[in-house]
């Protein structure tokens, strides 16, 4: 008996290693990286398979439609806008690798916003940056700081996130593909 055990084990064991040789002689090859950067459709894929409903198959609930505002948002609906966990100060210079990164600035409606906006505007501007302002109280503080760059986008943004993510504690900042500076 113990033997037709040790022999069934052993054919066992065989077969598992025959059958995971065409594995491993695919091991060696270099993996295909597929990746979607949007832009083209899948829809012709699909209706390629010529998918049709089932027959029995119950009918899902309906998805609801939120109600289409009377009156558009607008930037003054998003205001105030106070970020806690961004406050003005200094910022040490440190690399980042972010790749394809567009450079964008973070500010708010402060003193030391306003002088850093008005000495790195042509830079700002160069550079094709865009900028989250983390902390302003109404559209009149907004108004003075696009004045500040005119031709570099600003937008009201809570900032809380992006500090946590990026270790920030301070602005005015630049962040680029390459790293984080005042």
């Amino acid at each position: 008996m113990k033997t037709s055990h040790l022999t069934h084990f052993t054919l066992k064991g065989l077969l598992v290693l025959l059958a995971a040789l065409p594995l491993a002689s695919r091991a060696g090859e270099p993996l295909i990286v597929v990746e979607d950067r949007g832009g083209t459709s899948a829809l012709p894929y699909y209706e390629a398979l010529n998918l049709q409903p089932r027959a029995n198959a119950p009918a899902g609930p309906p998805i609801p439609m939120l109600p289409v505002p009377a009156t558009p948002m607008d930037e003054a609906a998003m205001l105030p806008v106070r970020s806690a966990k961004l406050t003005p100060g200094t910022v040490a210079r440190r690399v980042i690798e972010a790749p394809g990164l567009r450079p964008f600035v973070v500010v708010g409606d402060d003193e030391a916003s306003h002088a850093w906006l008005l000495r790195q505007a042509g830079s700002l501007r160069e550079r094709g940056a865009v900028g989250l302002v983390v902390n302003v109280e109404t559209m009149q503080g907004l108004a003075r700081l696009r004045a500040l760059v005119p031709g570099v986008p600003l937008a009201p943004v809570a900032g809380d996130d992006l500090a946590e993510r990026l270790g920030l504690r301070h602005y005015p900042v630049l962040i680029t593909a390459t790293g984080i500076e005042q």
